[in-house]
């Protein structure tokens, strides 16, 4: 395999798109060697599904498209990136708030922590930012067939 895999997939920010989103994750990690019906899968569809909802429905239509990238990286690290061109970052809400909605990003920096990774977010230069998470790579390397 090689030191870095790199794959994108720039979508409309409409609600339709977050299946599309999270099928494509799905393909992407599958492809790259991480068995489908693994815990390890689960996660990184649910990752994909709370960023790209957050992408769509807190950009308040300043964002007509948000982008998914996918990078593997010496086959230690995934990064999973949402970039929107929205200004405002993640916000905590406050927990009356979360009641009805605003979880997404309790869960993804539940699921980041609990799977030993790390959340960051970077502005990008055209004035939005791209929220990436960094978990390990779980898949065992095979070694080169003689």
């Amino acid at each position: 395999m090689a030191d870095h895999q790199e794959s994108s997939l720039t979508l409309p920010s409409d609600p339709a798109s977050v299946s599309t989103a999270r099928r494509y994750a799905t393909d992407v990690v599958s492809e790259w060697g991480l068995p489908a019906g693994t815990d390890a899968v689960d996660t990184v569809r649910l990752i994909i599904s709370e960023l790209a909802t957050n992408a769509v429905q807190h950009t308040f239509g300043q964002s007509p498209t948000f982008t998914v990238e996918l990078r593997l990286e010496r086959d230690e690290l995934l990064r999973i990136g949402v970039t929107d061109s929205h200004p405002r970052w993640p916000q905590r809400l406050p927990a009356a708030v979360r009641q009805d909605n605003g979880r997404g990003m309790v869960i993804i920096r539940s699921l980041t922590a609990q799977y030993g990774g790390k959340l960051s977010v970077t502005p990008t230069a055209e004035g939005g930012k791209t929220v990436w998470i960094a978990l390990p790579w779980t898949v065992p390397v095979e070694p080169p067939a003689h």
